[in-house]
C-alpha cells in the first residue's frame, strides 16, 4: 500500500446535501427550510431559546467563582514517591525536582508547579525541591531522614486577618468636647 492510495471506507464519509439547486434537484422549491420566517433565513441561531420563557441557564442559579489568577499545582502523594524509588524510577541518592519526577512518568502536567501532600508512608531518605508540599508530608520526609525545599512561598498570610468577632473601632470625640453641659460663655465687660 502506497500513501497515494489510503482511502477511506465506503460510506464513512456521507456525501453533504446540496441544498437549493432548484424545483429540480430533489429537494423541491424551499430546499427543506419551510416557508418564509426567521427559519428560513440564514444565520439564526436558537439554540437555548425557549419561546420567550425563561430559558434554563437562566432559571439555574450561580455559584462561587473562577479565580482566573489562582495557581494550579499538579499533585503527588508520599506514597507514589516511595512506589517510584521501590521500583527504581527514582534515584534517592540524587537531588529530586519537577524535571526529574516528569521524566519518570509520575506527573504529565505540571501546571504551575508540584504539591507533595501526606498520603501515604515514605521510608525512602529522599532529597525533594518542589513547588508546595503539606505539614504532614514535610514532616514524614523529614522523619525518614531526607530534606524538602519548597520553591514558592505560601501567598497566604500567617499573621493576617482572623475569623472572628469584628472591634469596631470608636470614634474619638472632638477636643474640648468632654461630654457634660457645654460651658456658659463668660459676659464680657460691654454687656451690662
Amino acid at each position: 500500500m502506497k500513501l497515494n492510495e489510503i482511502r477511506d471506507n465506503d460510506g464513512a464519509h456521507a456525501a453533504k446535501t446540496r441544498v437549493g439547486r432548484g424545483i429540480g434537484s430533489g429537494k423541491g422549491k424551499t430546499a427543506g427550510s419551510g416557508h418564509k420566517g426567521q427559519l428560513a433565513r440564514s444565520g439564526v441561531a436558537l439554540r437555548g431559546f425557549e419561546g420567550g420563557q425563561m430559558p434554563l441557564y437562566r432559571r439555574l442559579p450561580k455559584r462561587g467563582f473562577n479565580n482566573h489568577f489562582k495557581s494550579r499545582y499538579a499533585v503527588i502523594n508520599l506514597q507514589e514517591l516511595q512506589k517510584a524509588v521501590d521500583s527504581g524510577k527514582l534515584d534517592s541518592g540524587k537531588p529530586i525536582t519537577e524535571d526529574v519526577l516528569r521524566a519518570a512518568g509520575l506527573l504529565r502536567k505540571s501546571f504551575d508547579g508540584i504539591r507533595v501532600l501526606g498520603q501515604g508512608d515514605i521510608k525512602a531518605k529522599v532529597t525533594l525541591e518542589v513547588s508546595g508540599a503539606s505539614k504532614s508530608a514535610v514532616a514524614a520526609i523529614e522523619k525518614a531522614g531526607g530534606t524538602i525545599k519548597v520553591t514558592v512561598e505560601s501567598k497566604r498570610d500567617p499573621d493576617g486577618p482572623k475569623k472572628g468577632k469584628k472591634t469596631k473601632a470608636k470614634k474619638a470625640a472632638p477636643a474640648g468636647d468632654k461630654g457634660g453641659d457645654a460651658p456658659a460663655p463668660e459676659a464680657s465687660a460691654t454687656d451690662e
